[in-house]
């Protein structure tokens, strides 16, 4: 009879724990032209420890990727697309990453020139 009790315990413990594992999805802008470009910047999101899925449309430019939120977080999946030379909404690829580009995969970058012209004067 303990035991089965015992056993009971941990399967509620267990089950309670896999709810407060957070997967969670989110959305965002990422730059990029081609199909090729959708490879590289799901394989990029993919490698980061934690993301279950990643989705890029060419067409709208967003990606919907899914995680579990108690081994990573939003900011790292940025981190890993941006470091493959791709623009997102939180993090701008370095120059460096963005000329490995392969040609037709490189984006329009003139409107970030814009905004960064303006984040440099004091106020």
């Amino acid at each position: 009879m303990k035991t089965k009790v015992l056993s009971l315990v941990a399967m509620f413990v267990l089950g309670t724990f896999t709810l407060f594992a957070g997967e969670k999805t989110e959305k965002f802008k990422v730059k990029g032209n081609c199909g090729m470009c959708e490879k590289t910047i799901e394989k990029a999101a993919k490698s980061v420890e934690g993301v279950l899925t990643a989705d890029w449309n060419k067409e709208s430019k967003m990606m919907e990727v899914k995680f579990d939120d108690s081994k990573t977080d939003v900011h790292k999946v940025h981190m890993a697309i941006a470091k493959a030379g791709y623009d997102t909404e939180m993090h701008k690829a370095t120059d460096e990453a963005y000329n490995k580009l392969h040609g037709c995969c490189k984006y329009d970058r003139t409107d970030d020139k814009k905004s960064e012209s303006h984040e440099g004067h004091s106020h």
